[in-house]
């Protein structure tokens, strides 16, 4: 960014406006799609001929692997060409998978269709087109606007899922889920601003191959990798079993299940909020983090050994959807905060691939141990995952709560720049990017001396 007169922070402009609103929109009704197969799948799979739990789970999180393997590939592709063509490339992909999906008959057709929905890897490319039109300073609050309506997507879709495939099957939510791409193309077409070229890469556009491996050892943000691998995992392997408990153990018709995951969803949500604001507000986020993962594993402990019961069952998804939906919304935002200077976009390219991964490994071996050891046996794993990453995390360093900023640099002495950067009160990173003419920093809100910032800028 270039620091404004007034402050490091400033008010959307009504074009950014429009930018997060019709980007939020895209992610959100492709999102949608893909949420929506979540809570049915493990029961009206069945219809698959060849199906087996593992297969269905291989299915259920067969997406990631395709997103995983092609997610920063396909943002690298978009410095070059555009973000732009790629995403309706992506878009294409996706609409493809979930016609094939929509058609299948049997549960390797569906596998194919899964892999070829992953295989529209665009989430990293709409944030990088996000980033390059987006200014730093209102980017935080751009993202959280996508964060946000990921969260409300993947609530109605718990809701509405059920719903959908107790009147058309599995298929029918495929079939929806083609007609969301359509409604992604016509967006980016109609609402996503044009980008008459490809402008020139920032260090946080993406991930940049030069940063991956220093990026990928940094020991805090490994913490937060293990941790969102973990609740991905925790959370597909689960929903292999969730659904089956409810209508066998616990006699909820399947077509009622999202009448039933929509009250817990709107408590929970209002119970998680006053969390992520003491969190946030307040400075508080290591304790209420390694809370939520506490929160967690108790419950995937409580689920593996408890005898069925109504209310307890319903209890524990209740203090589920807490957790997951706190750890969800902080574990993004202290990548963010940990992330060097000029490595967020590297730093965020390896949390989305570990999400992926987590997506995919938690379908298949959910699966796997619901069909040869039981539904026991499925919590047994993910309370084992939560319980190794609290222990990851309990020795965290609580992260401090710095803004990044950019500065345009028309200096050629790139060494007297940091130098007067690093010796301004409340700095604390600073990467000098010769190439881009721009200085990357990190600092303090609270102790920032804009004035000098100011006069740096001003020379």
């Amino acid at each position: 960014m270039q620091v404004s007169s007034s402050d490091l922070i400033s008010a959307p402009l009504p074009f950014e406006r429009r930018v997060v609103m019709s980007l939020a929109a895209l992610y959100t009704f492709r999102m949608f799609g893909l949420f929506l197969l979540l809570p049915v799948l493990a029961l009206y799979g069945t219809q698959y001929a060849g199906h087996t739990p593992f297969l269905l789970g291989v299915a259920l999180g067969a997406y990631g692997a395709s997103q995983a393997l092609l997610q920063i590939p396909f943002g690298m592709l978009s410095d070059r060409i555009g973000r732009k063509p790629i995403i309706f490339f992506g878009l294409i992909v996706f609409i493809i998978g979930s016609l094939v999906a929509a058609q299948a008959h049997s549960v390797y057709e569906l596998i194919l269709g899964r892999v070829l929905q992953g295989g529209g890897a665009i989430s990293g490319v709409v944030m990088a087109l996000l980033t390059d039109l987006t200014s730093e300073e209102n980017r935080t609050k751009a993202m959280a606007t996508i964060g946000a309506s990921i969260g409300v997507s993947f609530s109605v879709a718990m809701v509405v899922g059920p719903l959908v495939a107790s009147w058309g099957g599995v298929g029918s939510i495929f079939w929806i889920t083609a007609a969301l791409g359509v409604i992604g193309i016509l967006i980016l077409a109609l609402l996503v601003p044009k980008v008459q070229h490809v402008p020139r890469r920032k260090q946080e556009a993406g991930a940049v191959p030069s940063l991956l491996w220093q990026t990928l050892k940094h020991p805090e943000l490994m913490r937060l990798n293990v941790g969102i691998f973990s609740l991905h995992f925790v959370l597909m392997a689960n929903f292999m079993v969730l659904p089956q408990i409810l209508e066998q153990q616990l006699h909820i018709p399947r077509n009622h299940h999202g009448m039933l995951y929509f009250p817990l969803l709107v408590v929970a949500f209002a119970v998680m909020l006053p969390f992520v604001i003491i969190a946030e507000k307040r400075r508080k986020i290591k304790p209420v983090f390694l809370g939520a993962i506490g929160l967690l594993a108790v419950m995937e402990l409580a689920l593996m050994i408890a005898p069925p019961n109504y209310y307890f069952t319903i209890a524990a998804l209740f203090f589920f959807f807490v957790a997951f939906n706190l750890l969800e919304a902080t574990l993004p935002s202290m990548v963010s905060k940990i992330a060097p200077a000029g490595a967020k976009g590297t730093a965020t390219g390896i949390y989305s691939t570990s999400q992926v991964i987590g997506v995919s490994a938690g379908g298949a071996v959910g699966g796997w141990l619901l069909q040869h050891y039981g539904m026991t046996a499925v919590f047994a794993l993910a309370a084992f995952f939560t319980l190794i990453w609290l222990a990851a995390a309990w020795s965290m360093k609580p992260p401090r709560f710095l803004a990044s900023v950019l500065i345009p640099l028309r200096h050629h002495d790139a060494q007297v720049i940091a130098e007067k950067l690093r010796a301004v009160e409340g700095v604390a990173e600073v990467l000098i990017v010769a190439s881009e003419n721009t200085a990357y920093l990190k600092v303090d809100q609270r102790l920032v001396d804009r004035k000098a910032l100011h006069a740096i800028v001003a020379e």
